[in-house]
């Protein structure tokens, strides 16, 4: 049985528009990748950093955070780490911390040396598929989030996207207030007993 060309270019074209009008769906559902978090409060996570310790993102509320998602792999990952070195020295005072979440099948061990490598000065996370999924499945690296003191997303970037933009964020999340049940816990510990 012969097939007509013109039969397996119309199956193409159909199938092709499958999946470009499936994948447009899928970003518009909530809870899926990119679905707009921002404004949202920051999905709280727990994971093992490269020394071995537990953190938490409601470990840093009261803080503004940039969580980076990334990998050892990634071509823009190895741009913008130099970046956020930078960032976390210049803010890291006013109460900025960068978090970076290795989303790698490497070793902890390779995860560890390439941090290394790179200079990093923040915790370096070994990320789960479930964390990525709470972020709205992490479909491409590197993907960040930008949170301020008040655990609510201020910007999410996919991709790479300058420096000055990711410092316009950075400011932003620095200019939120702490939640008014950190507030008052920070003022109950300034007051004397």
């Amino acid at each position: 049985m012969k097939r007509s060309p013109l039969a397996l270019v119309v199956v193409a074209f159909v199938v092709a528009l499958m999946l470009y009008f499936g994948y447009h769906q899928a970003r518009k559902r909530p809870g899926v990748a990119g679905a707009s978090f921002t404004q949202s409060l920051a999905p709280d996570f727990s994971l093992d950093s490269l020394d071995g310790k537990t953190m938490r993102l409601s470990d840093f509320r009261g803080k503004a955070v940039l969580l980076n998602f990334w990998a050892t792999w990634c071509g823009p990952c190895k741009i913008e780490m130099p970046w956020f070195v930078d960032l976390q020295k210049q803010y890291g005072t006013q109460g900025l911390q960068i978090i970076g979440v290795a989303m790698d099948d490497g070793s902890k061990e390779d995860i560890a040396k390439f941090a290394k490598d790179m200079g990093v000065n923040y915790p370096i996370l070994i990320g789960k598929e479930s964390v990525g999924d709470q972020y709205g499945g992490v479909p491409a690296l590197p993907e960040t989030f930008i949170v301020g003191r008040d655990g609510k997303i201020v910007d999410k970037i996919i991709g790479l996207r300058g420096k000055s933009e990711i410092e316009d964020s950075i400011k932003k999340a620095l200019n939120t207030r702490p939640a008014a049940s950190q507030a008052s816990a920070s003022e109950k510990s300034s007051v004397p007993q």
